[in-house]
This record gives C-alpha cells, sequence and structure tokens, in this order.
C-alpha cells in the first residue's frame, strides 16, 4: 500500500532519506586503510583481509569484487601483478594492478580455500557454487569500518573503490589517469565521481609554475 500527494496527512510523513546521509560515501584515508589490515590480520581473518585489499587495489564495484574468479587472479600458480575483468554495470573490461600486500594477503587465502580456477575466490557459505552476495559484502565493510572506530553512515563498499582513485587524484591531479582506472567512459563521470571542483583547480593551478 502507498500514499498519494491528495491524502491529509501527505505534507505531514517524513522524507525518506530523513536524517540519512546521502550522496557519495568518503574514500579512506591511507591510516584507515592500514588500521583496517592490522584489525583483520590480528582477527586472523584470511578471506576477509584478502577481500578488503583487492577492493581497494582493483578499484572495482562490489559488484565485480564479490565474483572475481580464482582464475582472474592467478597465473601459474602464482598471483597475477596485473587482472583485467569484464564491469557487470558496463560490460567494458578494466585492468588493475596487485601489489604486493594484496598478493600476500590473496595468496594466503586461497591456498587457505584450495579450490579451481574456475571457482569464485569468495565462495558463499550458503553455496558453496555460488559467490558471497553483494549485500554481505556490504555488511562485512560496515564491520571493518566500524572495528577501527569510523563513523558506519559515512562509509560503504563505494569507498574501499574510490580510496585509491582519489589518493592517485590528490597526488598527480590526474583525472584522466583516474577515469582508466576506474573504467569510466565519460571524464564527466570521473569529475562528479571525486566530488572535483573550482578550490580543487585552482590548488592545481596554483602549484604550477611557468
Amino acid at each position: 500500500m502507498g500514499h498519494t500527494r491528495y491524502e491529509p496527512t501527505f505534507d505531514n510523513r517524513p522524507a525518506w532519506n530523513a536524517g540519512r546521509m546521502v550522496g557519495a560515501k568518503k574514500p579512506l584515508k591511507p591510516r584507515d586503510v592500514w588500521a583496517i589490515r592490522f584489525f583483520l590480520e590480528h582477527e586472523g581473518r584470511l578471506r576477509d583481509r584478502a577481500m578488503f585489499d583487492l577492493a581497494i587495489d582493483s578499484k572495482l564495484r562490489g559488484c565485480d569484487v564479490v565474483k572475481i574468479a580464482i582464475g582472474d587472479l592467478v597465473s601459474n600458480g602464482s598471483i597475477r601483478n596485473r587482472a583485467t575483468i569484464i564491469q557487470q554495470k558496463t560490460g567494458r573490461p578494466v585492468q588493475f594492478e596487485l601489489l604486493e600486500p594484496t598478493r600476500t594477503s590473496l595468496l594466503n587465502w586461497l591456498e587457505r580455500r584450495g579450490g579451481s580456477i574456475d571457482d569464485y575466490a569468495f565462495p558463499s557459505r550458503i553455496d558453496p557454487a555460488g559467490h558471497i552476495s553483494t549485500r554481505q559484502y556490504a555488511r562485512l565493510v560496515d564491520e571493518w569500518i566500524t572495528a577501527v572506530g569510523l563513523p558506519a553512515h559515512e562509509y560503504g563498499t563505494h569507498s574501499l573503490r574510490r580510496t585509491k582513485a582519489a589518493l592517485v587524484y590528490k597526488r598527480t591531479g590526474n583525472l584522466r589517469a583516474v577515469q582508466i582506472l576506474l573504467g569510466h567512459t565519460k571524464i564527466e563521470t570521473t569529475v562528479r565521481y571525486l566530488g572535483v571542483d573550482i578550490e580543487d583547480a585552482l590548488t592545481l593551478s596554483e602549484h604550477t609554475e611557468l
């Protein structure tokens, strides 16, 4: 059942997002990344540490992180330095790097997990042949965030996707590079995604001398 604007109580109904934070979630800061890594390492959570590291390095959407197959990450018995997947949302390929901390955590997890190259890297608890759900992934991210003292309502799965991209932009100001890393088809999407504004442009210009 629903309500229409013709009902006398319509104007008194609170907005659906009243009291909620809407808009883009914050990227993590480097110290937050290492705090979460320390927490997961201390708790002995091999799967979660591998998933977290992969999400940070890959800059993938949650729907792509959960569907990563072992074969996407492994070649000739070793973790790849770079990997390529087809994005579910766009149907376009995107390449990403796997740095040493991520390769190590993935290797530790996959050695424990076992399986073949066709299996999902992060299997479902309910259906071993399936992958972890995006909802479960989101719940895990909330848990990691709150475990290190960050407010869960300000962060989410997209925080992990944005973290490295935001850092690359902050250090280089190279929007085109960030666009490629995120797999965006339009630079305007990247501008909106990073929240680039006139202040960012002026700051970059002030640090460029002729």
